[in-house]
């Protein structure tokens, strides 16, 4: 089934969630407002009328506050249209065995009502053929886009920082004990954890036990809070250290935020990360997992800071035009229809 006008595509009102801003900034890439128009979750819910064709971004934990939930609205609304879907978060072993099952039977009841799936990564393609999830889904990777000005390896502020909400598993427990590893060996002092955002709600406690399990360590710990754009992108440009420790992703916004902010982070190595060293060569720098590759790399980056500053002329595409076509591609092409194979 093939249409030439691309679908409406489905807005929501977070204006924090990192998912929430990418299905924006896709729309705005896209053309809304021209050749695209947009809706609001709640609008489309409450309006006897939708547009005969949508699509929507789906993370269980944006749509509502258990997968359950989250799958049953988004069947809701594919009953209503030709809906097509971009999955983010996908469902892994890291998210517990009881949380997994659950998320695993959300996510396919959302495949199984769509149209159409992209994901951001082959290596969520993967999970999700090994989660039992066969969704045959197309790849569009996450865009980054290269922001004006650079860093400067003079002017860096001594902290080894973790970009985004803290959440158990971000990495902020393995750089905290880095850096305490590094103080048992006497690195000199400034050396800090700089968490870059907020607490995800009900992680408090967490925070709290890692502020005292650094501070033990000799590591201070700062919470900057959530930070908007611009001084999101000034922080990221004096930490000294920028690193990315997901113990388990299967894409990384904040990964893509230090590209863009001129840095090459520290990220420890996963299927993921080599993909996006594939695509976006010379933007990172791998470390090996093990429980002294991480502080290695710290110090070394902390005696060569040049090492985390990209060239100001290296290209760090797919950015968000790349991507906004890959999407107009995709949405031309025949794309089978998932409620009409069952």
């Amino acid at each position: 089934m093939t249409d030439p006008h691309p679908p409406a595509i489905l807005l929501f009102d977070d204006p924090r969630h990192g998912v929430a801003l990418l299905t924006r900034q896709i729309a705005e890439a896209t053309g809304a407002g021209d050749a695209v128009s947009t809706l609001e979750l709640h609008d489309a819910e409450g309006h006897p009328a939708v547009p005969d064709r949508v699509h929507a971004h789906f993370t269980d934990r944006l749509w509502a506050g258990t997968p359950d939930d989250a799958a049953a609205r988004f069947e809701a609304l594919a009953a209503r249209t030709r809906l097509t879907v971009t999955l983010h978060d996908i469902p892994q072993p890291s998210d517990g065995e009881r949380n997994r099952v659950r998320r695993t039977a959300a996510y396919r009841r959302v495949v199984d009502a769509s149209a159409g799936v992209v994901v951001n990564s082959r290596h969520e393609a993967a999970l999700l053929e090994e989660a039992g999830i066969v969704a045959d889904p197309t790849v569009i990777p996450l865009p980054v886009d290269a922001q004006p000005g650079r860093a400067h390896p003079e002017g860096l502020d001594g902290s080894a920082a973790v970009l985004g909400f803290f959440y158990p598993g971000k990495g902020h427990v393995e750089v905290a004990a880095a850096l305490a590893d590094l103080r048992r060996t006497g690195v000199p002092d400034p050396l800090r954890l700089l968490s870059l955002g907020g607490i995800s709600p009900g992680h408090e406690e967490e925070m709290a036990d890692l502020i005292a399990q650094a501070a033990a360590g000799g590591v201070d710990v700062e919470i900057t809070g959530y930070l908007d754009d611009h001084d999101l992108l000034a922080r990221c440009r004096t930490v000294s250290v920028p690193v990315v420790a997901h113990r388990h992703f299967s894409a990384s916004g904040s990964l893509g935020s230090w590209i863009s902010a001129g840095r090459r982070p520290l990220v420890v190595d996963s299927r993921y990360v080599r993909e996006m060293a594939e695509l976006r060569p010379g933007t990172l720098t791998i470390v090996e997992e093990g429980p002294s590759s991480l502080s290695n790399a710290i110090a070394a980056a902390l005696a060569d800071p040049a090492t985390t500053v990209l060239p100001a002329d290296l290209d760090v595409g797919p950015g968000l035009a790349d991507v906004g076509r890959a999407y107009l591609d995709w949405w031309r092409m025949p794309i089978r229809d998932a409620r009409a194979a069952r």
